[in-house]
């Protein structure tokens, strides 16, 4: 929950700092005669952002690679790739990403702002000001105008700080994220995750074509700031991360078929693909792929129905590319139910696919 919360403090703090680095680079024409475009330092640049659960406990994240540009005309623009999610723990990171965010489908948040450069003419001159900037925030799909108060300091002539005056709240049903905080309460099983998270940043712009300054911030010396290498860099996955995605994976609800069919829908695509890519990085794992139905209707005609089902999602992997050996199916029908099945909704989360691995035989 925490993860949840930390989020979408992120993604608002994000915002403010997109609309900082506007206007960072927005004074950067009085420096000199042309003005410059501005591109953000990443390796300078730090968003964090706070989470609470349990209504009490509350947990501060990180997204560690964003990137950033303030053109000369005032057009700003700060990408965050959501995969690079640290909460300090593997599974927590695994959680934010397919649960809460679900990068598998929605991998980046942007924010765009339109910066005026007559507002920072007089920034060389008082090297801070502080502002309320707008910007539009992209995330899950959903776009929402916002605004931000922020500080934008010049470092130097060619370096300019935005950075949040205090921590900027942001709501996770606006962008329709409600229903994944409550795919993370299961997963995590913790209760009371807030839905509205705070976002703190200082974000590092760097005139193009200058050089950076050999120390920037005092926060960039930090191990814990900065890029960081992502699944997709990685080559495998230990033991432990396969299990963590695995897992994961299992819990998002995300393969669909047709009402008592094994037809894959084309909206399964997204998560297969990720699927795909962890098998790939787990070569010494074998993966089971197992199918479960809810208890409407005969239990002989639900086990046979999720054997097929499991079978098709197993089929979909191997014709991706995923060896026919590394690749099992077996369907379990109304057994092993994950929730009474006494609602709509508890009926749903018991109609599932999961993935489970073992150990190759040698």
């Amino acid at each position: 929950m925490v993860e949840v919360v930390a989020f979408w403090r992120n993604m608002r703090a994000a915002g403010l700092i997109v609309a900082a680095l506007f206007s960072l680079l927005v004074y950067g024409p009085q420096a000199a005669n042309a003005a410059p475009n501005w591109t953000l330092d990443p390796s300078a640049s730090v968003l964090t952002y706070q989470s609470v659960k349990k209504n009490t406990i509350v947990e501060t994240n990180k997204i560690r690679n964003i990137t950033g540009t303030l053109s000369a005309a005032g057009d700003a623009k700060v990408s965050f790739d959501l995969n690079s999610v640290d909460t300090g723990v593997d599974l927590r990171n695994v959680r934010m990403r397919f649960l809460f965010f679900e990068t598998f489908k929605y991998p980046t948040a942007e924010l765009t702002a339109k910066v005026d450069p007559a507002a920072f003419a007089d920034l060389p001159a008082k090297r801070r000001i502080k502002t309320t900037l707008p910007f539009r925030l992209t995330l899950h799909g959903v776009d929402k105008d916002l605004e931000a108060s922020i500080v934008v300091t010049m470092i130097s002539d060619s370096q300019v700080s935005v950075a949040s005056e205090a921590p900027v709240a942001v709501h996770v049903e606006d962008f329709g994220l409600l229903p994944n905080v409550d795919k993370l309460q299961q997963a995590a099983n913790v209760t009371n995750i807030v839905p509205t998270a705070s976002v703190s940043f200082d974000f590092v712009f760097t005139a193009d074509g200058s050089k950076p300054a050999a120390v920037q911030t005092v926060a960039a010396s930090a191990a814990d700031v900065g890029p960081v290498a992502t699944d997709a860099a990685k080559s495998n996955f230990s033991d432990e991360e396969c299990l963590n995605r695995f897992v994961v994976l299992s819990r998002t609800g995300a393969i669909y078929f047709r009402q008592a069919s094994a037809r894959l829908d084309a909206k399964s695509r997204p998560l297969l693909a990720e699927v795909e890519g962890v098998v790939g990085k787990c070569p010494a794992l074998k993966v089971e792929v197992s199918g479960y139905t809810d208890s409407d209707g005969p239990p002989e005609a639900n086990k046979a129905l999720s054997e097929r089902r499991a079978q098709a999602v197993a089929d979909a992997l191997v014709a991706d590319g995923v060896p026919r050996g590394q690749i099992s199916a077996a369907g379990y029908g109304e057994e092993r139910p994950v929730a009474a099945n006494d609602t709509p909704k508890n009926k749903a989360l018991n109609r599932r696919i999961e993935f489970s691995a073992t150990k190759l035989a040698n």
